[in-house]
């Protein structure tokens, strides 16, 4: 731990995941939460199979990340089997002794005063890593500030296994030196019931206080790009193309506005198939709606490929939107929702769970509906589209309700009480929103 003029205590603060990399939401809160760390004095370092953050601060151990070829093919058995080998077993305990030799240097190498697990710890798509770090924690007591998105008992395919023993010791561990943070209220509820465990949330935030960036010269010709006529609207689904973003309700919207529009999905399938991405496209021909999959003119930065070809950033496409569409139907939060109020543009969504519970009732003006387009929704939405001046005066009280709820400032106060409760001090006020 260093010290700086006395008083403000400097921490090396250390982030450990599968994956530090790319626009999944662990990443993207991730930095966030460096950024605010790093302007209250501290350093950070980062402990992952894959990591895109500068190499002079990270440590990358490849069978860290679950996507592995070795780990997947042992994950693999686990999961709709309640029956375990016993060669699994012990590759499952080499793994955990081999991730903990190479956390303990990291600790080591960097100094590490502070612990902060993204997901690792909550979800087991790589069970000898989280066995490893649930030990390492209970050999030195090192403070630690667990970071959970999604649990095992939210994904469907985790609940039959073969690995509950492993589970129920460290997806999450019960240590006394571990902080909890969740990032809505039903997950807070459902980890104390199961586990006895308390937690603060921390929901996923936006830097509100800084400008949003607008179109600039990069990225003036991006509706030309996508081929989009000056007179045809911009829809804007930015998720991946996956069932549980329950596109087909944004191209039955797009349907019904019987408008010259065109429906652009941002991200690709992922690590989920393809089955999916087919049924959407069949969908979108049978509803005669032009939707554009075109993941791969998006990345999570500018850049220009050896061709010539010009790479945007999902933040290029947001300023240019006429309408956003997030019709999920289940979500750990939803960083969409807060990108969409970061850029004040009208959104459409369906009214999930955690929106119901954690967002919603914070006073929100959107567009909503429930589970299925009503000819409400169809209306509602040709009525912000049709009138300018309605739809800044909800963007701009969305804006300032979100300031108010989700910005820096208000995860940097959490922070700094968490980290308060282990050092007796958290850290700088920074600006304030």
């Amino acid at each position: 731990m260093n010290t700086n003029n006395g008083n403000t205590k400097k921490l090396n603060i250390g982030f450990i995941s599968t994956r530090f990399a790319g626009t999944d939401g662990v990443s993207l809160e991730t930095a966030k939460w460096a950024e605010v760390l790093e302007a209250m004095g501290h350093t950070c370092y980062y402990f992952a199979g894959i990591c895109d953050r500068p190499a002079s601060h990270s440590m990358v151990v490849p069978k860290a990340f679950y996507h592995h070829p070795e780990i997947e093919e042992h994950h693999q058995r686990f999961w709709g089997e309640t029956r375990r080998s016993e060669l699994d077993t012990q590759w499952i305990h080499q793994m955990r002794e081999s991730f903990k030799k190479e956390i303990y240097h990291f600790k080591n190498e960097f100094q590490i005063d502070l612990l902060i697990p993204e997901n690792v710890l909550s979800i087991p798509l790589n069970i000898p890593l989280g066995l490893a770090i649930a030990e390492f924690i209970a050999e030195t007591n090192i403070p630690t500030i667990a970071h959970h998105h999604d649990f095992t008992w939210e994904r469907k395919r985790f609940i039959v296994n073969s690995v509950w023993d492993y589970i129920t010791m460290a997806f999450p561990p019960t240590i006394w030196s571990i902080q909890h943070v969740v990032i809505n209220s039903s997950a807070r509820h459902q980890l104390a019931r199961r586990t006895g465990v308390g937690s603060t949330i921390i929901p996923n935030v936006m830097d509100y206080e800084r400008k949003p960036p607008a179109v600039d010269a990069y990225s003036e010709d991006l509706r030309q790009a996508l081929g989009l006529d000056p007179d045809e609207l911009f829809i804007l689904q930015p998720t991946r193309v996956v069932q549980r973003k329950g596109i087909e309700h944004s191209i039955e919207l797009v349907s019904r506005l019987n408008r010259k529009a065109r429906l652009v999905i941002s991200h690709a399938s992922g690590d989920e198939g393809q089955e999916y991405e087919q049924r959407v496209r069949h969908y979108a021909d049978m509803m005669g709606v032009k939707a554009l999959f075109i993941s791969d003119l998006f990345d999570e930065k500018r850049r220009i490929k050896p061709n010539g070809e010009k790479i945007y950033s999902l933040w290029d496409a947001y300023p240019q939107a006429d309408l956003i569409t997030y019709p999920s139907l289940i979500e750990g939060f939803g960083n969409a929702f807060l990108e969409a109020i970061y850029f004040k543009r009208p959104i459409v969504v369906n009214n999930y769970t955690i929106f119901a519970i954690d967002i919603r009732t914070k006073g929100f003006n959107v567009i909503e509906f429930d589970n299925y387009i009503t000819q409400d929704t169809v209306q509602k939405t040709v009525e912000v589209l049709d009138n300018p001046q309605r739809c800044m005066q909800m963007c701009e009280e969305n804006y300032r309700l979100a300031c108010q709820h989700y910005s820096y400032s208000v995860l940097r106060t959490r922070l700094s009480n968490l980290i308060s409760h282990f050092f007796g001090f958290g850290g700088g006020n920074g600006n304030q929103c």
